[in-house]
């Protein structure tokens, strides 16, 4: 017979899988409750989520969606960073963390895909949204800018160009 708080428990964690757009499975094992509440606070920035769910009921909830069988990532003690859009930020974060700690990024989903440690490793060195949309504005702004040099520059020859017929003259 099932009891009913799993039934509860799977149905409030849908929602989670059901409103984010990519999941990032992680190793937690030997982190404290400090560090994993320090990763929660830098990831809550960026509109993410980080759960400790049992690996039972991740493989309930992507049957359900008929997703893809995790079999290599599901083992051993596992959280979930769930990201709504930007997962390159969120990814940023987990590798820098997994730097200092023993968290180890796992594998992932996303877009219809199921991405790798290595992936997913590749994907937090892209640079991000916000980023590339900074690179491509100073793109846009750079001919517009040499234009405002290039006629800066003309009057600043012909302004020395006066003071040293002055100079000169001055002599």
């Amino acid at each position: 017979m099932v009891q009913q708080y799993k039934v509860d428990k799977v149905s409030s964690l849908k929602e989670y899988f059901t409103n984010n757009k990519y999941y990032v499975f992680n190793n937690f094992s030997g982190l404290n409750v400090e560090k994993i509440t320090q990763l929660r606070r830098q990831l809550k920035k960026l509109n993410s989520t980080f759960m400790v769910i049992k690996n039972n009921y991740i493989k309930k909830l992507l049957n359900a969606k008929n997703e893809i069988d995790f079999k290599e990532t599901l083992f051993g003690p596992t959280a979930v960073a769930f990201a709504k859009d930007e997962i390159n930020e969120v990814l940023k974060v987990l590798f820098n963390f997994s730097k200092d700690s023993k968290l180890i990024v796992k594998g992932g989903w996303g877009e219809d895909k199921v991405f790798s440690s290595k992936e997913l490793e590749e994907l937090s060195r892209l640079p991000g949204k916000k980023e590339l949309f900074a690179k491509l504005m100073a793109t846009m702004n750079a001919p517009v800018q040499n234009f405002a040099y290039a006629c800066n520059d003309v009057v600043a020859r012909f302004v020395r160009a006066v003071n040293a017929v002055k100079e000169q003259k001055a002599k």
